[in-house]
């Protein structure tokens, strides 16, 4: 028994770290469409020393430092919320506004690929 117990901590300690990395995985992203209204959004990461911590453009208070294995979710959190309030979509437009409702800028959704992310993605 006592050969087999380093073999099997090993194994336990490798699907521990496995599951743990599956599950702190940003979801998949349609690149034209997300990056697209990234420009607009408020959040964003910011990347220094100490680790990532997630900001506000628009809020110079706002700060939030979850650990490494939330982060991602978290900030898709926050983005699916901002999204919610500040997307709509119109005859296959991604209309993107700001928080006094005019429109900032549009986007020609070309795929049901693009549609879906935003369906999806945002919640919209």
């Amino acid at each position: 028994m006592k050969k087999y117990l380093p073999i099997a901590l090993l194994i336990g300690f490798i699907l521990f770290g496995l599951s743990a990395f599956f599950q702190s995985r940003p979801s998949p992203k349609n690149e034209n469409v997300y990056k697209t209204v990234q420009k607009y959004s408020p959040y964003y990461m910011d990347k220094r020393f100490g680790g990532l911590t997630i900001l506000s453009k628009e809020d110079p208070e706002f700060k939030e430092k979850p650990n490494n294995m939330t982060l991602f979710k978290e900030f898709e959190r926050l983005e699916k919320e901002w999204g919610k309030k500040h997307l709509k979509i119109e005859n296959s437009q991604l209309v993107i506004s700001d928080n006094n409702g005019s429109q900032l800028s549009a986007l020609f959704l070309q795929t049901k690929e693009e549609l879906d992310f935003a369906h999806n993605y945002y919640g919209i």
